[in-house]
């Protein structure tokens, strides 16, 4: 399975080199890649070294990242930090990260959300004084065409047989209140509209009983028929595939709707109705006028937070009832944006070589 944090980093990479050409390498740390020795000269002939956090497999590989930052430090290289997410991480893993916000001299992240959550950190709050603010980008494109499986194939019987297909988007879990959805899809039944709640990924593993607790609920509410979980799906054209026979997504967020979520925008690429929880913020997308746009058009429709299910049963129906015109998703526009907001906090290149005769590069 594919990191989405993992994807970003190298898309992110690429957006870089776009605008400044060569300025960039990758370093990669996995269990079997990334030695001491390969972290020391990589640091050392760059300027900066950038890392995204979370990591999936955290309990396997995360002191190499850390080892990285440390070695920046010490090598008086500045090291930037982006931080998707905080409040949404188990408790654990926000722990095994505290010492990443200390390292770092600039945190990037992607709501105001976020930034807040981290000022109300007891152990790490005054660590938000480093951060700044970059605009999201998709990490999927729409591709040209799509790919046909047999999921597919079921979901189109289910639509002409005159079931309404309801979609989540991404890996599921608690953040997501992937249960909340379950809530929705009992209350489309109730009223007779034959739901069938689509979640497009796979639960995360952890030290959470996210799967069996979901299960468990849609058993409860009599739904447990009217969901499927399509599991990890192997392609953008697949994804792109099944997104064709929904109709409308739902994301019911206790958090609301924030700028950080990517999940959101790779849904809008597909022309159909999104529904989901108003942002806590009124300053939520202040600095993300690409997002804001989405839903000043439509493209996303806010519920009020706090609404119950009938509300959200409400607005997918008005929603499929009042169409809007899908307008062009400018994808490479949106990184551009993201690679700028980063470059800008990378130090300028250097023209002078290092005592080996090296010209350092930017960022690592």
């Amino acid at each position: 399975m594919l990191c989405g944090v993992g994807q970003f980093t190298r898309l992110l990479g690429e957006a870089i080199e776009r605008i400044e050409p060569g300025i960039s390498t990758t370093l990669t740390l996995t269990r079997s890649e990334g030695s001491f020795a390969d972290i020391w000269r990589a640091v050392g002939s760059a300027q900066s070294v950038v890392c995204n956090f979370p990591i999936v497999a955290w309990k396997r590989v995360m002191f190499a990242p850390l080892l990285a930052m440390a070695v920046a430090r010490l090598r008086r290289r500045k090291v930037v930090l982006i931080q998707h997410e905080w409040n949404g991480l188990h408790g654990l893993r926000r722990i095994t990260y505290m010492p990443a916000l200390l390292l770092a001299n600039t945190i990037i992240t992607f709501s105001p959300l976020v930034r807040r959550e981290l000022e109300a950190d007891s152990l790490v709050g005054w660590t938000a004084r480093k951060c700044v603010l970059a605009p999201l980008p998709p990490n999927i494109e729409a591709p040209a065409g799509f790919a046909d499986s047999e999921l597919r194939h079921r979901l189109a019987t289910a639509r002409q047989d005159g079931r309404l297909v309801i979609g989540h988007f991404g890996s599921i879990y608690p953040a997501k209140q992937p249960n909340a959805l379950l809530e929705i899809g009992a209350v489309l039944k109730q009223r007779g509209l034959k739901p069938l709640i689509l979640y497009v990924g796979s639960f995360i593993r952890g030290v959470d009983t996210v799967e069996e607790d979901f299960y468990a609920r849609a058993r409860q509410l009599d739904i447990a028929g009217d969901v499927i979980v399509s599991g990890f799906v192997a392609s953008d054209h697949e994804v792109f595939g099944l997104f064709g026979t929904v109709d409308a997504f739902c994301y019911p967020l206790d958090e609301g709707l924030s700028a950080r979520r990517s999940s959101i925008l790779t849904c809008v690429q597909s022309g159909k109705p999104l529904i989901v929880t108003g942002p806590s913020l009124e300053e939520e997308f202040d600095h993300h006028p690409r997002f804001k746009e989405l839903i000043d058009r439509g493209a996303i429709v806010l519920v009020a937070r706090g609404a119950d299910g009938e509300a959200y049963a409400d607005s997918i129906l008005a929603a499929l009832t009042s169409p809007k015109a899908h307008a062009p998703f400018d994808f490479d526009g949106w990184w551009k944006d993201v690679a700028e907001a980063v470059r800008a906090v990378i130090p300028a290149r250097e023209t002078a070589p290092d005592s080996a005769g090296r010209t350092p590069r930017s960022g690592t």
